[in-house]
């Protein structure tokens, strides 16, 4: 999919302070729809507009899949797309391949978190990349494989430099408390085999307002790092552990990185309040995680093992 905001970027890193009427025409856009892609780009602070000229304001740093593919070193299928309206809906829909498939996009237009959220990224804030790979396993086999995502990303994290990351149940990422990334697992069965989609969504930089629209603390990279890493750099790394971490699950379930998913842990023995599917709320405090990956939970009634619900409020035990 063709993105007029990626094609502007691209023409603004190769010629300085172009005019509206030569930018125009290169990327092959009306003056009206120049003007709304200028403004995006100009309330993302990534362009400035002076006397009918444009010019960026600082570096874009684009996304390069030969970079990504060899820093990543394994035989893998790397591709990068201007834009698409999601990543993990792109390789669900893709035919069955012997090799696995990572494919990331400069711009979705419909990110999807869990529990159907969408996922918010402004245009080079954020890295948004989906890895899959078929399994023999039957879909229920793969109901952890969040979990596995998540100490994945959290290990290429860290060594990066972001050494406070942590994990959140079921499928976020924090820095501080607050999130800077989610994971967004999805399967279908294709044949005999189940094809798995694991999506990472990574907050680079600090996006005005994210917070707000998002009723939440969010946290970036370059609160921790600064400048960050590029984007090619963190892709790389993260698809490099996710793939040793999806040989070990195949292999071995969840018991692969279960130990290592409870150390990485932000809210272990905090009293933790859950909504569950029915609206009820369900209160303890948090021991880590069950032999299928549910949250464990010491409640006034004893140990309980919750599969699905959204954590609504961490307290001290």
């Amino acid at each position: 999919m063709p993105s007029v905001s990626i094609g502007l970027l691209r023409r603004l890193s190769d010629v300085t302070g172009d005019s509206a009427q030569a930018l125009a025409l290169a990327c092959g856009v009306t003056q009206a729809g120049l003007r709304r892609a200028l403004a995006r780009l100009a309330q993302a602070g990534l362009v400035e507009c002076d006397g009918g000229r444009a010019r960026l304001l600082r570096a874009f740093d684009f996304l390069d899949a030969r970079r990504i593919a060899h820093e990543l070193g394994a035989d893998i299928d790397v591709a990068v797309l201007d834009a698409c309206g999601s990543t993990n809906s792109e390789l669900l829909q893709a035919p069955p391949h012997p090799r696995m498939r990572l494919l990331l996009a400069e711009e979705q237009t419909a990110g999807r978190g869990r529990r159907a959220r969408r996922w918010l990224s402004p245009i080079g804030d954020g890295l948004a990349l989906s890895l899959r790979r078929d399994f023999p396993h039957a879909p229920r086999d793969l109901a952890a494989l969040s979990l596995a995502a998540g100490v994945a990303a959290a290990r290429a994290l860290r060594a990066l430099g972001a050494r406070e990351t942590r994990l959140k149940w079921p499928n976020d990422l924090l820095l501080g408390g607050a999130k800077l990334g989610g994971i967004l697992v999805e399967t279908r069965m294709q044949g005999t085999a189940v094809a798995a989609v694991v999506g990472i969504g990574i907050n680079m930089r600090s996006a005005a307002g994210l917070g707000a629209r998002l009723r939440r603390r969010v946290a970036a990279l370059e609160d921790c790092l600064a400048p960050p890493p590029s984007r090619n750099t963190v892709a790389a790394r993260i698809a490099r552990e996710l793939c040793g971490v999806l040989d070990a699950y195949e292999q071995r379930g969840l018991a692969a990185i279960r130990d290592e998913w409870e150390a990485l842990d932000a809210y272990r023995g905090k009293r933790l309040r859950v909504r569950m599917a029915d609206g009820s709320v369900l209160a303890g405090v948090a021991e880590g995680i069950a032999e299928d990956g549910g949250l464990r939970l010491r409640t006034a009634q004893g140990l309980r093992a919750v599969r699905s619900g959204h954590v609504i409020l961490p307290r001290a035990a």
